[in-house]
């Protein structure tokens, strides 16, 4: 999928770690949880794929990322943007994920394609004028709904959102739920469900008059 080698050699090392944290969260059990965040916890291969043959369909030129982790969905939205001549502009709190996420985009020659961006999603989407043609959402979920708040009226016509783990954690489905309802209590936002990966939700922003076809 990856043109560039390099790409494709970033990629497969996030897939050995993603792998070999997987097994250790299981060996862990209940106590893996509290350590959560040391794990890669990828959107995973078939979604990355996804992801990116849709930047490279709709052609976006601003992506946003919420929540860049450890980079591995980064890498996809970053290579796609790279062909279509878009910019992504991730997101994150935790400097030790980005630092890392940094180091493989760096390797993988895609730094210039991303702009990164550390602190609290809520206060920098808020100092952001938009508009966002095309959104990853991919946060703690509690962060989905004033998240949502905050990018939807910077949204540009036609503008798709990708939320993951819409089915999977089963623990998050409360605020997944919460998130949804708001989806779909604005009349110029279409959304349908797809059973890939964790669940991955594609919203599409229409015009008043398109609204509801």
């Amino acid at each position: 999928m990856f043109d560039d080698p390099k790409s494709a050699e970033i990629a497969a090392r996030y897939e050995a770690r993603a792998a070999s944290d997987a097994a250790l969260m299981r060996e862990l059990g209940p106590a893996g949880f509290a350590r959560r965040d040391e794990f890669l916890l990828p959107v995973g291969e078939d979604v990355g794929r996804f992801l990116h043959a849709l930047i490279l369909a709709r052609r976006p030129a601003r992506i946003l990322e919420l929540g860049t982790s450890y980079g591995y969905s980064t890498l996809y939205l970053a290579d796609a943007a790279r062909a279509v001549g878009a910019q992504v502009v991730t997101m994150e709190l935790a400097d030790y994920k980005q630092a890392h996420a940094r180091e493989q985009l760096a390797e993988a020659g895609l730094a210039d394609v991303v702009d990164f961006r550390l602190g609290d999603a809520v206060a920098m989407l808020a100092a952001d004028p938009g508009p966002w043609d095309f959104v990853l959402l991919d946060i703690w979920k509690e962060l989905y709904l004033p998240c949502f708040d905050a990018f939807y009226p910077k949204l540009s016509e036609e503008a798709v959102i990708a939320s993951d783990n819409m089915i999977e954690p089963a623990m998050a489905r409360p605020e997944v739920r919460l998130y949804r309802e708001a989806v779909r209590a604005k009349a110029d936002m279409q959304t349908a469900l797809l059973p890939i990966g964790s669940g991955i939700e594609i919203s599409v922003k229409w015009s008043a008059g398109n609204a509801k076809l």
